[in-house]
């Protein structure tokens, strides 16, 4: 099922999102559902705040796809090619970040923005899954960015609040003003949104 994407200035998108401690039947439809949400949108992660659901569960899929779909071969790093996507992640905790590095970041709840974001290079993490099995990963590359950007939806955190303040205001009064700018389908070629 297609769930709704909250937008900025969703007041539960800066709200704390609680531990996962029932790992049911329920909690696998909602990851099945953000899952289906998230490549609707040409997402390549999405975070259950940003569908209304206050707990600390995000799934990704950074994996690179051609325009007619299929995924393509030999573009990811070696870290990221160890972890098989799509990925739910649920009570994530960074236990390890290295290095630096930038990325032009997008968000599905902050549409048609863009901006540079400094995040970790590397890092470790560890979850657990849909039936509460913990596993730890380690991982760079569009992976690694991705992951942090989404845990930061659990913490009521937006891309928008790690750039400058002026970029930030800018970006939030054109938002008051205007609204978003009409969505037009795209493909995962086109732009990512986080």
């Amino acid at each position: 099922m297609i769930l709704k994407v909250l937008t900025y200035p969703d007041p539960r998108l800066r709200e704390i999102s609680q531990p996962v401690t029932r790992f049911d039947a329920d909690l696998k439809k909602l990851s099945e559902d953000m899952l289906e949400t998230m490549y609707e949108e040409s997402g390549i992660g999405l975070a259950a705040p940003q569908v209304g659901e206050l707990v600390r569960m995000l799934v990704v899929d950074t994996r690179p796809r051609d325009l007619e779909g299929r995924y393509e071969k030999n573009v990811m790093t070696e870290l990221e090619e160890k972890v098989q996507q799509p990925l739910v992640v649920i009570n994530p905790v960074i236990l390890k970040g290295e290095g630096k590095t930038t990325y032009d970041e997008g968000c599905l709840s902050v549409p048609s923005f863009y901006e540079t974001v400094e995040r970790h290079k590397t890092i470790e993490l560890q979850y657990q899954d849909v039936t509460g099995k913990t596993h730890v990963l380690k991982t760079d590359g569009l992976l690694s960015i991705c992951l942090q950007h989404e845990m930061d939806h659990l913490e009521g955190t937006l891309f928008i609040d790690h750039i400058s303040f002026v970029k930030s205001n800018k970006i939030k009064n054109q938002i008051k003003k205007t609204g978003y700018p009409e969505k037009k389908k795209k493909s995962r070629k086109d732009g990512q949104e986080l």
